[in-house]
């Protein structure tokens, strides 16, 4: 086997270049693409994700691309010990999709992996195909073992990346919506199904894709602090879920600097230049131009202007949630529906590998 390229910047031109193609042919094919996303169940979703990949869900899904979106239930427990949240979390999850704007249909199915334990079958043949040396080089996965502060690593966090191969190729998932600290990942997993198809399908037509990866045009969010990505672990997010009085407290304490002036200069004010971000995220001005029109109006001024224009644009989100959250029953039903579907995709695929790999009885 050869060795997996991990040079990062080699792999992310490459995939700079796919990326910008697929855009291009989703507008005119979107059926030709079968697109894989999803989060694991760790809490509820924060503003973070609703621009950087919520949004881009909806707008793929109601372009006609069919769309799987996983909560990645057993991945849970390769990094957190809390693992008596992880039911009640899978439906905030659901809640903040629906809520979001996506709408289960033929073309979208939301489910728990768990409960599709074909698609985990497929983990035993994908291991064979990929080194210990391989896994163990991955950089995402070291990043993620050292932003958990694992000290005792499981065997599980090393065999993340396969069970995500899993999960884009028991569906046959050929676009995977990415930012560019995930392409190790799915990188791993363009090379299973290379190797699987190099191994197992010399005589009959292939049976994975390639998937590519859609690389996000969102920049990365910083949280309130000012100086992490926003994130659920660190404290400075704010959730979909929180109030507008929240958001409004949340935000005045947002790390800004001591310069009253306000301008978009993300090199050298990056908390400034990630408020004015959410901003025009908001209301599709330009960051430029909101900063423009604060002038000497200070971090008061700037914080105001968020806090307002947030809550404007989370308002309906808000209110779908709120009617949601009083229906339990129909969001366990979205889950075991979908599951149920998911299952039909993967017991027709693992069909398809044990004839591959001469297994059928």
């Amino acid at each position: 086997m050869s060795e997996i390229d991990y040079d990062s910047n080699k792999t992310f031109a490459a995939a700079v270049e796919r990326s910008k193609k697929i855009e291009e042919d989703i507008a005119v094919n979107p059926t030709k693409y079968r697109v894989l996303t999803g989060d694991r169940p760790t809490g509820r979703l924060h503003i973070g994700h609703y621009f950087g990949s919520l949004q881009n869900r909806v707008r793929l899904s109601k372009m006609g691309v069919p769309t799987m979106i996983l909560i990645a239930d057993y991945q849970v427990l390769t990094d957190h010990d809390a693992f008596q949240e992880i039911s009640q979390n899978t439906k905030q999850l659901v809640i903040d999709y629906l809520s979001a704007g996506i709408e289960p249909s033929e073309n979208v199915i939301i489910y728990p992996h768990s409960y599709v334990p074909e698609c985990n079958q497929l983990m035993l043949p994908f291991l064979t195909l990929v080194s210990n040396a391989e896994l163990s080089r991955n950089p995402t996965v070291k990043e993620e073992i050292q932003s958990a502060g694992l000290k005792n690593v499981n065997a599980g966090m090393y065999t993340y990346p396969i069970h995500q191969a899993c999960d884009i190729l028991f569906c046959k998932g050929n676009v995977v919506p990415v930012g560019k600290d995930q392409l190790p990942h799915l990188e791993l997993t363009r090379t299973i199904a290379r190797r699987f198809n190099e191994k197992f399908c010399k005589d009959r037509d292939p049976v994975f894709p390639m998937p590519q990866a859609l690389l996000s045009k969102t920049p990365s969010i910083l949280g309130l602090d000012g100086s992490q990505k926003m994130s659920k672990s660190r404290g400075n997010a704010i959730f979909l879920s929180a109030t507008e009085d929240e958001t409004a407290a949340l935000i005045k304490k947002a790390k800004t600097d001591a310069d009253r002036n306000i301008t978009y200069d993300p090199v050298n004010r990056p908390e400034v230049a990630n408020i004015l971000m959410l901003i025009s995220l908001c209301t599709k001005e330009a960051p430029e131009a909101i900063a423009q029109r604060i002038g000497d109006g200070g971090g008061g001024m700037l914080k105001k202007m968020l806090t307002e224009a947030l809550n404007e644009e989370l308002r309906p989100l808000r209110q779908k949630r709120a009617e949601l959250e009083k229906n339990p029953d129909y969001i366990r039903q979205v889950l075991l529906d979908g599951s149920e579907r998911a299952r039909a995709i993967a017991v027709k695929t693992l069909s398809e590998v044990r004839e591959a790999m001469n297994m059928v009885i």
